[in-house]
């Protein structure tokens, strides 16, 4: 029934006129049932409006986004990045994941998606992309997105992606293993892994990093999510860990949607709006194609 008809019913109602005989009604009487009357638009009306709200909330795209660092790094770095999608209205999430192995970071950045509410925007920098390739077979992630990151296919470990580097590609200062872990030289951090970073800022990180487990490096993806989901890559175009070459394979490999960007492997530090950039843009994206 129409809101009018209702309305109109509602209104109806209650007669204006009493049979002969009876006495009138008084105001107050006749107040009441108008108002009850109206009780089942104003419902309806109300109703309608948090369909309207629901409508108009899926329409704007995904709103959770989870972040997940790579190796030599924490959280932390995603500080830039956080603040610009929470003030567009995301919900945010930073896997604090150990890099000792690759079972382990997924399985904690599984535990972070199992919290929740709706599905999700994937995001890995660098051996995080490992990760999300991993994890982002959870059916509650809807996208990828790639931020100058390993995207292997089945069987591909971070390992086995960097052992034959293009002729004339930098290697990246890592150091002997201690202990099972992973460092690279502090006094080469700056050049290598945040060129375009703050030198203070470069020298903390340097002096700061998260050792990187071996068996994370060798950790086997067995089922790529980006076969079967959609992805987004930013390729940092001055990035001295990862070349931009094999970043530009790896894109094209798994399909995805590719930004570049001239910026250092730290591009998601030193620059945060084009990174929450890619990421809206992911997130609109899938929205639409699930519409």
């Amino acid at each position: 029934m129409q809101l009018s008809t209702m309305f109109t019913s509602a209104c109806s109602a209650q007669p204006i006129h009493q049979k002969e005989g009876m006495k009138q009604m008084s105001k107050a009487a006749y107040a009441r049932g108008m108002l009850l009357g109206l009780v089942p638009v104003m419902a309806l009306v109300l109703g309608q409006g948090e369909v309207f709200m629901s409508q108009a909330s899926a329409v704007e795209g995904i709103k959770n986004v989870v972040l997940v660092h790579g190796g030599f790094v924490d959280g932390s770095g995603w500080r830039g990045v956080y603040d610009l999608l929470k003030k567009d209205g995301y919900n945010v999430s930073i896997v604090q994941n150990p890099t000792t192995s690759l079972t382990e970071d997924v399985a904690v950045t599984k535990r972070t998606l199992a919290a929740l509410n709706g599905p999700a925007i994937l995001v890995g920098h660098s051996y995080g992309g490992v990760v999300i390739t991993e994890a982002g077979n959870d059916p509650r992630v809807t996208g990828l997105v790639y931020i100058t990151a390993f995207a292997p296919d089945k069987g591909e470990s971070v390992s086995s992606l960097i052992q034959n580097p293009p002729p004339g590609a930098p290697v990246p200062p890592i150091l002997p293993p201690q202990d099972g872990f992973l460092f690279l030289d502090r006094a080469k951090f700056a050049a290598s892994f945040a060129a375009d970073v703050t030198r203070t800022e470069a020298a903390f990180m340097a002096d700061s990093q998260v050792p990187w487990g071996l068996d994370a490096l060798n950790g086997a993806v067995s089922q790529p999510a980006w076969k079967t989901k959609p992805s987004w890559y930013l390729v940092a175009t001055d990035d001295k860990m990862i070349p931009p070459d094999a970043q530009r394979a790896m894109s094209k490999r798994a399909g995805a949607t590719v930004v570049e960007v001239k910026g250092s492997h730290a591009v998601y530090v030193s620059q945060p709006q084009a990174v929450a950039s890619i990421i809206q843009q992911a997130a609109k994206g899938v929205a639409a194609v699930t519409r």
